[in-house]
């Protein structure tokens, strides 16, 4: 049996805000950077033998302190580390969802101006797009290409896999995979910080749960 392990970034300054982030490149808070050094903890069972993320910092940083903190845990790293750095496979496809006009702004102070059933519509309609923006549903369209190409091969060839990147990125993911479809995935919530782990027995998903301490 392997794994295909599905990681939110931590925290961000502007989850901490709450502010729209899109593809704006913030960093981690404080609270991230623990979150994700946390994660690294509960994968630390797990011999890794790839990590995909996007290029976008807080999800970049999530995978660097995760497998940091597991290689001082004693997990077996070595697949995913050469000459003292992390070989992350980084690509474009996997970055949130763009938020368009709305980046940048409060996500409260939004819902003031445009009323919270138009602000809900935008955050959470599989179809559709904020002003400028992207849908969830052109998210999965961005992500499925890659995923099926690049993530889905070694995870169906028996590696265990690590993907670090957003909430609607990794959103995509789950509809990719035939976890949730179009109707149930704007109400789910990834938790940032928090392995959800599929087990995968002959290139077939199993069961799936949260690490837990």
């Amino acid at each position: 049996m392997n794994h295909l392990i599905l990681l939110r970034h931590g925290q961000s300054q502007w989850n901490l805000e709450n502010r729209f982030t899109g593809w704006f490149d913030v960093d981690l808070t404080a609270q991230g950077e623990a979150e994700a050094r946390k994660a690294g903890h509960l994968i630390k069972e797990i011999h890794l033998d790839r990590v995909f993320t996007s290029t976008l910092t807080r999800a970049r940083r999530t995978a660097q302190l995760a497998l940091a903190e597991a290689e001082a845990a004693g997990a077996d790293v070595a697949d995913v580390k050469s000459g003292g750095d992390w070989k992350l496979i980084e690509h474009d496809a996997l970055r949130e969802r763009d938020y368009g006009d709305l980046v940048g702004l409060n996500k409260a102070e939004t819902a003031e101006k445009y009323g919270d059933e138009q602000v809900h519509l935008w955050r959470r309609g599989f179809e559709i797009k904020p002003p400028g923006g992207e849908s969830l549903a052109d998210v999965v369209e961005r992500v499925r290409p890659y995923f099926e190409g690049e993530i889905w091969p070694p995870v169906a060839a028996g590696e265990n896999v690590l993907v670090a990147a957003h909430g609607n990125s990794l959103r995509a993911v789950l509809v990719i995979i035939g976890e949730y479809d179009a109707e149930d995935i704007p109400n789910i919530e990834l938790p940032t910080g928090k392995p959800l782990v599929f087990d995968i027995e002959g290139g077939e998903k199993q069961r799936h749960y949260y690490l837990e301490e």
